[in-house]
């Protein structure tokens, strides 16, 4: 029996949140529970605590895609997840390339931290890096999938099924997806980080408050000193349009991907 189901996931530009939420609502309202624990892990602060679950609840847990995997620099904090028994749904975000590991990555992860992970879906966003790529996903059509998706969870889990699906991905995992020119050349972006246009900026302060790492400075939003995981909340939320990035190793791997992926990936689930 299901008393609780709680929300559990990372979101720079608020997609998997979407998809997370939804899930997690139609999922209680077809077994009619009705607590919904919601908890986002996206900033630095969110991320100094970290919730305790149990049996009798469950957890929809997501995050995005990057390089193909969960994001390394949430690592640490997804290996201190305390499941105690709890039942689990793993979900992955990715910009219209590939869900490649990740999934079953954040499977692992849960099923480490005392989660039984009994479905698990990839779904669809627009890419951190562009507007043009799965621009405006999940769209209505995602979103009906979603539906779907919850339907057979929550059918799943009236049945009592607790049973763990197998799912798109390899164990041992890939290495991280590495940007290459056309000549096979490494294209290296870790260290890059976005600007800011001060003739845009009107220093509210949003894009410090909103950065996943911390790493841009209050005092200054100019200045990046810490590191940058490429989520661009920081751009595509400011109201001024203020953040850009300007590295060409960066502009030009975004334009790759726009030219290499602009078919439309369909979302996947596993039940």
């Amino acid at each position: 029996m299901i008393n609780r189901i709680c929300t559990f996931y990372f979101t720079g530009t608020d997609t998997t949140k979407r998809v997370v939420q939804s899930i997690a609502n139609e999922v209680a309202e077809r077994l009619n529970v009705k607590e919904i624990f919601d908890y986002n892990f996206t900033t630095p602060a969110s991320r100094e605590e970290t919730p305790e679950f149990k049996e009798g609840d469950l957890v929809i847990a997501g995050v995005p895609t990057i390089a193909g995997r969960v994001p390394n620099l949430l690592l640490p904090y997804l290996k201190k997840i305390n499941g105690n028994g709890a039942l689990g749904v793993a979900i992955g975000l990715y910009g219209n390339r590939n869900i490649d590991d990740c999934l079953v990555e954040l499977r692992d992860l849960m099923s480490s931290g005392g989660i039984n992970v009994i479905a698990g879906g990839a779904f669809v966003g627009e890419h951190s890096f562009s507007q043009i790529l799965a621009k405006n996903r999940p769209d209505n059509k995602d979103m009906e999938i979603v539906s779907e998706f919850s339907k057979k969870i929550a059918e799943k889990i009236e049945r009592e099924d607790f049973s763990n699906p197998e799912m798109v991905g390899e164990v041992p995992y890939r290495p991280y997806y590495t940007p290459r020119d056309r000549h096979g050349k490494g294209i290296d972006i870790r260290k890059v980080k976005p600007k800011t246009d001060m003739e845009k900026c009107i220093d509210c302060k949003l894009c410090a408050e909103l950065c996943p790492m911390g790493a841009i400075d209050f005092d200054d939003v100019s200045k990046v000193p810490g590191i940058c995981m490429k989520c661009c909340a920081c751009i595509k939320k400011c109201p001024t349009d203020a953040k850009f990035f300007d590295d060409e190793g960066y502009l030009y791997h975004a334009h790759e991907l726009e030219d290499l992926y602009e078919r439309r990936a369909e979302p996947v689930y596993f039940v």
